[in-house]
């Protein structure tokens, strides 16, 4: 058993493996973006889609999700948890964007941050996939977990191990390093039962389950 992983050799197989690696979430731009991430705390991508699909048809842009009646916003959210504080947070987000941006999603990382339910995860995600501009590495479950397990990182914190890796990670790779952990983690590296034999890690991974 390995030692430790070079981060330079990770991101390589990581390109190799997995090349088409995406963004989960459906969006047809920032804006969509945006809300999805959103609604993606503590759910899944695959229950977001589901419910993105049902509020985009029915409020398609910032200015009718602005207008939108609170209780139906929540109703359409709730599938996705927490739907009281998501609905209360994209309506507000959507009453600012519509009033101070012409209902877009601004390219600066600083505005987002400041919107209503955003933090630094989700800046980075609408910085990265909508804008395809590097601001920070996204750290979910999965980029945590393996990031640990793989010691890039021995933090717990998300902002904690987003600078860890951000120190070992090339800056032009950021965005698909999260990508590339994502998939990973789903179809390989999971948390309960980790298909090393089936890894092309497995000869490198230090192994730190956590």
């Amino acid at each position: 058993m390995a030692r430790n992983i070079e981060p330079a050799t990770l991101v390589k197989l990581m390109k190799r493996y997995y090349p088409n690696a995406y963004c989960a979430l459906d969006h047809r731009n920032a804006e969509d973006l945006l809300i999805a991430t959103i609604l993606s705390a503590q759910c899944t991508d695959e229950r977001v889609n589901l419910v993105t699909k049902v509020l985009f048809a029915e409020y398609p842009d910032m200015p009718s999700m602005a207008k939108a009646p609170i209780e139906t916003l929540e109703s359409i959210v709730r599938p996705t948890g927490f739907y009281k504080n998501k609905a209360k947070n994209i309506k507000a987000t959507a009453e600012f964007l519509t009033q101070y941006y012409g209902g877009k999603v601004p390219s600066d990382f600083d505005v987002l941050v400041t919107l209503p339910g955003v933090g630094r995860k989700t800046a980075n995600v609408v910085m990265g996939n909508a804008y395809d501009v590097p601001t920070g590495v996204v750290v979910d479950t999965h980029v945590g977990r393996l990031s640990r397990r793989m010691g890039l990182t021995k933090h717990e914190d998300p902002e904690k191990v987003e600078k860890d890796l951000q120190k070992v990670i090339q800056k032009k790779d950021w965005i698909m390093f999260s990508h590339w952990l994502i998939w990973h983690g789903r179809k390989i590296c999971k948390a309960r039962t980790p298909l090393c034999e089936s890894c092309f890690l497995d000869d490198l991974c230090p192994k730190k389950i956590t």
